[in-house]
């Protein structure tokens, strides 16, 4: 029985290129990096080594089901993009549009209770204590001035 290779994989609402080893291609989901990918064909028990295209429907499902709850298949909680979640306590993976919509309330959120944090996201700032005397400069030089010449 020979397994038709399929070009483009659709996993999660997400579309996966067929030719991709199966780490790499979980990877271009928003919100999964390489080792929640190589913990998920883990608890799957799909090799590593396969390409994408060649995964059969039941494969598919099965990942699927990891990724939409992986506390319930012993994926470890420090492998988890929203631990102790404030609205519900609880560990939870995001991804896709979910983790977009989350990130930014939690942006405007620090914004409304005026966070150092919060107040360094809504003047455009770098967040993370990274350095803004060279770095990180948008728009127009300030403090330059061009004298116009006369003709």
């Amino acid at each position: 029985m020979s397994i038709e290779f399929r070009h483009i994989l659709r996993i999660t609402g997400t579309d996966i290129d067929g030719t991709l080893k199966m780490p790499y291609a979980l990877k271009k989901i928003k919100g999964i990096n390489l080792n929640l990918a190589n913990a998920i064909l883990r608890k799957a028990g799909i090799d590593r080594e396969k390409r994408a295209g060649f995964l059969t429907e039941g494969e598919v499902e099965k990942i699927e089901q990891i990724i939409d709850e992986p506390t319930k298949h012993a994926i470890p909680d420090w492998l988890l993009n929203r631990r102790k979640d404030v609205e519900t306590g609880k560990n939870m993976h995001l991804i896709d549009a979910d983790l977009d919509l989350r990130v930014k309330t939690d942006i405007k959120q620090m914004k409304e209770i005026k966070s150092w944090r919060g107040y360094r996201h809504a003047y455009g700032l770098k967040v993370r204590g990274q350095r803004t005397k060279a770095t990180g400069r948008k728009g127009k030089a300030v403090g330059v001035k061009v004298k116009k010449r006369r003709m």
